[in-house]
């Protein structure tokens, strides 16, 4: 039985992101990465929203600014896809933004960009967070 929320989806997710790594390597900038995995998911018929726009609220009121997350996978998994030597506690904070600016579960932080491997990072949220 699967305790963590959204475990097969982030398991099939991230097989198709070690297999753009396989295939491209690093050295390509972030958005060629992206059309890479959209195509990847496409070909494991995983369900996914490229660059969904959130609306964020700024006490009730939503802004114009909107945010927008590389990938939604299945509905509940959001994905920050970076193409940089190292991720860093900017890209955690933003992509920790994007949970709780869409309420989702969990969120996967990917790093094309670093030499020796696919850097990645896992997040869950641990208690309900009220989106407006």
């Amino acid at each position: 039985m699967n305790t963590e929320p959204m475990q097969q989806e982030g398991y099939d997710f991230m097989a198709a992101a070690f297999e753009v790594y396989n295939d491209m390597g690093n050295g390509y900038t972030e958005d060629i990465y992206q059309e890479s995995l959209e195509l990847e998911l496409v070909d494991r018929a995983l369900p996914f929203q490229p660059q969904a726009e959130l609306t964020i609220h700024y006490k009730g009121k939503p802004l114009r600014r909107k945010l927008r997350p590389d990938i939604i996978v299945a509905e509940n998994l959001v994905v920050e896809l970076k193409a940089v030597s190292a991720l860093t506690a900017e890209h955690e904070a933003q992509l920790l933004n994007y949970l709780k600016a869409t309420g989702k579960p969990v969120g996967y932080l990917v790093n094309f960009g670093c030499r020796e491997k696919l850097e990645w990072k896992r997040f869950a949220r641990t208690r309900k967070i009220s989106v407006n």
